[in-house]
């Protein structure tokens, strides 16, 4: 787990998953893997403090507390760093996600629970947020795109969960997709305004109402969305390593 520090704090003290100064007899791909984990982590930080635009290699390598060729041995410019961080915390987050939807045999149940795991992973860590929800939209037509896929994989799972609903009840199909779009514009006005840590307080009642409002009417959609979501806390700060298949 890493510790949460100001890239200046980091620039002064080495942390626990740092390499020892000088020979160390480690094997070249701990070192490397140990590396890359390092750059991904200060790319989240230096996008979530300055910005995709301002963010440079020189910030990133500087909280890094890596050389600038070790940077050029993983990455050929800021933007590939930037999609390989995005695909890390993604994974993370579509992962959590995946585990409400398949906790949970009912509908109400799957949409309470994927979004609440949805809002507290991201409350869990602005930084996060401030990258994915926010600055990806900065980041060019790659990122986007990467963007707009996780979006179809929320869509998704809401079609999933709502397939077992009773004929008759099944709203038209572009309903998941606008229900989707409407959720990322409330997190993106609520990361911009600082107010990435209340969200699941604020958000997870008045979101899972209306999630569920066209597919089981306003009756049910009241008494479900007032039941308490069953998902934890995430520990925060986890340190990110890329998806399996990246």
């Amino acid at each position: 787990m890493l510790l949460r520090m100001t890239p200046a704090a980091k620039r002064r003290a080495r942390q626990p998953h740092q390499l020892p100064p000088g020979r160390h007899g480690l094997p070249r791909a701990f070192v490397a893997s140990n590396q890359r984990e390092r750059i991904l982590d200060a790319v989240a930080d230096v996008a979530s403090l300055a910005g995709y635009a301002s963010m440079s290699v020189e910030g990133i390598i500087a909280t890094a507390g890596v050389s600038r060729r070790t940077f050029y041995d993983h990455f050929s410019d800021k933007q590939e760093a930037f999609l390989a961080a995005y695909d890390a915390i993604v994974a993370l987050l579509v992962e959590r996600v995946q585990n409400a939807f398949l906790a949970n045999t009912t509908f109400p149940g799957r949409v309470r629970d994927c979004l609440a795991a949805f809002l507290t992973f991201l409350a869990s860590e602005p930084r996060f947020a401030d990258m994915c929800i926010v600055e990806v939209l900065a980041a060019g037509p790659e990122a986007v795109e990467r963007r707009n896929g996780v979006m179809r994989a929320m869509t998704a799972l809401i079609q999933a969960a709502a397939a077992d609903l009773k004929e008759g009840q099944q709203p038209p199909p572009l309903t998941a997709e606008t229900i989707v779009g409407g959720i990322y514009e409330v997190v993106y006005s609520r990361v911009l305004q600082g107010k990435t840590e209340e969200m699941p307080e604020e958000l997870q009642h008045d979101l899972t109402y209306s999630m569920m409002l066209p597919y089981i009417g306003h009756a049910a959609a009241k008494r479900e969305a007032a039941k308490a979501p069953n998902v934890a806390m995430p520990e925060p700060d986890v340190a990110m390593s890329e998806p399996d298949d990246a």
